[in-house]
């Protein structure tokens, strides 16, 4: 099934990110829609699309729960290969979307077909269960990698990951008092969701003029 993808951002940009969503939410989410936008005001080109799983429920009222992230590799692969690139390629998501990408990412950082990773709230534990870590394939990652994390996100807060072996190529963003879509109490930290996610897509920007570029046309 070919996927279909959702664009935003100058077609002509250096840097095209692709996102998938998170377990429970669709791709045009108000969380993914917010994150795509700053990310297309910093110049990127962005492409989000849906797994299976995500796309049937448009179609149904049912509401199966996600398959294991592992199940995934394959369609986001797919996603990949789909895609019409030129220039540096991103591959990244929201949280299960991003733990997916990270499963993909050093087969085709290898190809030369990407030239990073990139996680917006990454899931390194479920909530209340910080000993189910997800993080054994991230220790000997070699794609260059940058998470945006919230300091208090739930699925691994800054404290936690502190204590986590991470490989050297992944750089972690903290966004102060953020959870796990980014957004501040303003009333505590003084910063607004707003400000929190023109700093990712700021950061997100300058990283990825960095990274060597890949292959230029895909």
């Amino acid at each position: 099934m070919q996927p279909v993808f959702l664009f935003d951002g100058p077609d002509d940009a250096e840097v095209t990110v692709l996102l998938a969503h998170g377990a429970g939410a669709p791709m045009d989410s108000a969380s993914m829609t917010a994150a795509t936008a700053a990310l297309a005001a910093a110049g990127m080109r962005v492409a989000r699309f849906e797994f299976g799983y995500m796309a049937a429920r448009r179609e149904s009222s049912s509401r199966k729960p996600p398959p294991k992230a592992e199940l995934l590799i394959p369609e986001y692969r797919h996603a990949v290969s789909a895609l019409p690139v030129k220039g540096k390629l991103i591959i990244g998501g929201k949280s299960m979307g991003g733990r997916v990408a990270s499963m993909v990412a050093d087969p085709l950082y290898a190809e030369g077909v990407i030239a990073g990773l990139v996680c917006l709230g990454y899931p390194f534990h479920p909530p209340g269960k910080p000993a189910q870590l997800r993080t054994a394939h991230l220790e000997p990652l070699k794609t260059p990698a940058l998470i945006i994390q919230g300091t208090l996100d739930e699925f691994g807060t800054r404290d936690e990951v502190g204590a986590y072996r991470l490989s050297p190529s992944i750089s972690l963003l903290w966004l102060e008092d953020g959870d796990h879509d980014l957004k501040p109490r303003k009333s505590v930290s003084g910063y607004t969701a707003a400000q929190h996610l023109a700093r990712m897509a700021q950061e997100t920007r300058d990283w990825t003029r960095r990274l060597p570029p890949g292959k230029p046309d895909r």
